[in-house]
């Protein structure tokens, strides 16, 4: 099956589910077994079928199913939220005394885990730019067993290339683990590149609107997911409830159509931003003046729904401009169906010291805009007047 249609048959037979034409929605948290002696072949995972929710339900495994499709992985797992999706894969990568390489930016809750991974633990972690091979090279050290990248890098959107970081990183036996959030698989396929795993956030373009927390792992080896399934996750115990899971196999539906309109919108919003005065630069993958579009359009089939701009007066306007929007809303998700907008630096990423901030390209005039699904001529008239308003 093509991409769209797996968005919409993939992992469900309506026979196997008493015909339904939709997934049902299994709200249970046990399993009953027919006999003492199934329950032992069950939990010795010589019989498959529902032991307990933690570990698996029928609900989960086909959206299991559907994102291990549409990554093109060898297993999936769903978890509660994105960042049990990171600290899971980081936790299964990693020991005491490890050293993880990361991309220049990373989300702001990713950047306190491995904060906390160096305060408790010893599992170090650095930034790099990963702009060439010999950058990257120089950045490994002896004990780096993760490289770690987000792309484009939240909220700065800077790239990494892919293809240049898993060349490197199998050459020294390096795993990489790729949040690929903005992206979603209808725009970036990282596996298919080179990457080991690939994680989201479903919180945002899986599911698209607005009323879940969620996060996915995809992994390109079968055996290795049930490992990390009946261990880091069973034990960690971060994981989705069915229904939650039932919103996002609802929301997968329509990924494709929403996708190719969160794209025109934002290229259109884009296009008016680089004429807007207050705004002193534009950070978007796909227009023309951003220094690394070659590598966007090298992995990426569209430039996504994220756009961020440096507005000239650094907080003070910033914060302005946000109060005075009357249709776009000042929230800090992206991906739904509404125009969202907020402010990195007392944010999102508030946690990271300012110096380190500083350091990843985010300013104090940085807006991040997630580009929703409505009428472009709206929301181009309530940034104008927003600008308006501050000149």
């Amino acid at each position: 099956m093509k991409k769209d249609t797996r968005l919409i048959h993939e992992g469900m037979n309506p026979a196997d589910h008493h015909d339904s034409l939709t997934v049902p929605l299994y709200q249970t948290s046990t399993f009953t077994f027919h006999s003492a002696e199934q329950g032992q072949r069950r939990f010795a995972g010589e019989e498959q079928g529902g032991i307990y929710s933690r570990l698996g339900n029928p609900t989960v495994d086909v959206l299991e199913k559907r994102m291990m499709a549409l990554e093109g992985g060898g297993g999936a797992l769903v978890f509660g939220s994105g960042m049990a999706a990171v600290s899971t894969i980081l936790v299964h990568l990693t020991k005491s005394g490890d050293h993880i390489l990361c991309s220049k930016g990373l989300y702001g809750c990713t950047f306190g885990l491995l904060s906390i991974f160096e305060q408790k633990y010893g599992i170090h972690h650095s930034l790099s730019g990963m702009t060439s091979k010999e950058e990257i090279v120089a950045a490994i050290q002896d004990n780096t067993t993760v490289i770690y990248v987000e792309s484009p890098i939240n909220p700065t959107m800077e790239l990494v290339d892919l293809y240049l970081v898993t060349e490197v990183a199998k050459e020294r036996g390096i795993r990489v683990v790729v949040d690929n959030t903005f992206c979603s698989p209808y725009l970036q396929q990282p596996l298919e590149i080179g990457a080991d795993f690939v994680l989201h956030s479903a919180t945002k373009y899986l599911n698209g609107h607005g009323d879940v927390i969620a996060g996915v792992l995809v992994g390109k080896d079968a055996d290795e997911m049930h490992r990390i399934r009946m261990s880091v996750q069973k034990d960690y115990g971060g994981i989705i409830s069915p229904f939650d899971a039932w919103l996002i196999l609802r929301g997968l539906k329509t990924l494709h159509v929403r996708m190719e309109r969160h794209v025109k919108n934002a290229q259109k919003l884009v296009d008016y931003l680089n004429t807007v005065p207050a705004v002193e630069t534009v950070l978007y993958p796909f227009d023309a003046k951003h220094p690394q579009t070659a590598i966007a359009k090298k992995q990426m089939s569209a430039g996504g729904g994220l756009i961020s701009f440096i507005i000239k007066g650094g907080t003070e306007k910033a914060q302005q401009f946000l109060n005075a929007l009357e249709l776009i809303h000042v929230a800090v998700s992206l991906g739904d169906a509404e125009t969202l907008i907020q402010h990195p630096p007392t944010m999102t990423h508030s946690v990271v010291p300012d110096k380190d901030r500083i350091a990843m390209g985010i300013s104090n005039g940085m807006l991040r805009l997630s580009a929703g699904l409505e009428d472009i001529e709206d929301l181009i008239a309530d940034l104008d007047q927003a600008f308006a308003s501050i000149q």
